[in-house]
């Protein structure tokens, strides 16, 4: 994955509690085996049955930051759902609230969650309501969440996620920075012999 250091972008509201994963990638799309190209079933069901669906309007579409309510990705514990909503174009999503697995998930792809009291959600909410084009900048180093000069608000990030995040790395790459020790203990490792029923 690449490294997440600095997302600016608009923010597209979805002013909704409990969105869970279901929601987030409908089971009908479940069956796909690629992990590529889920984005155009994110939220299949609300978009195909809400005439003003925050995606469906072309004002937000090209949004890097999904500004919503609080348990966010809560569910089932598909990958799919964090899988689709970067595919889109997401390379954020904040909320006052996520289900833990959902998160999880989220932070081994590179897709950024981004915990904020109510408050502070519902001002960036506000903000994108009132102005499409506004475009706020997620700094990860600093763990900022910054609109110019009037809005600034800090979230927590654990150092080992932050460290991954940083550096660009899933769970490949951090088995990978061992190479070399894995490597050393392959070639001393005594050869297997095959067991004999």
């Amino acid at each position: 994955m690449k490294p997440v250091t600095i997302i600016a972008g608009t923010l597209a509201p979805l002013p909704r509690a409990n969105v869970d994963t279901d929601q987030i990638m409908p089971k009908q799309w479940l069956k796909r085996v690629e992990r590529t190209g889920y984005g155009q079933y994110l939220f299949n069901d609300w978009r195909n049955d809400e005439d003003d669906f925050v995606l469906e309007r072309p004002e937000y579409r090209d949004a890097k930051i999904l500004v919503t309510g609080p348990n966010f990705g809560s569910g089932s514990s598909r990958e799919h759902a964090p899988w689709g909503l970067q595919d889109w174009g997401f390379e954020a999503i904040v909320a006052p609230s996520f289900a833990d697995i959902f998160k999880n998930n989220c932070t081994k792809i590179g897709l950024l969650p981004v915990e904020l009291n109510e408050k502070e959600v519902q001002w960036l909410m506000e903000l994108a309501e009132a102005d499409p084009h506004a475009e706020v900048t997620i700094d990860v180093a600093e763990q900022l969440v910054r609109f110019g000069a009037e809005f600034e608000a800090r979230f927590e990030l654990d150092d080992f996620t932050k460290h991954r995040l940083l550096n660009g790395l899933d769970d490949i790459g951090l088995t990978l920075q061992h190479e070399a020790v894995i490597t050393d203990f392959e070639a001393e490792r005594p050869p297997t012999r095959p067991v004999l029923h």
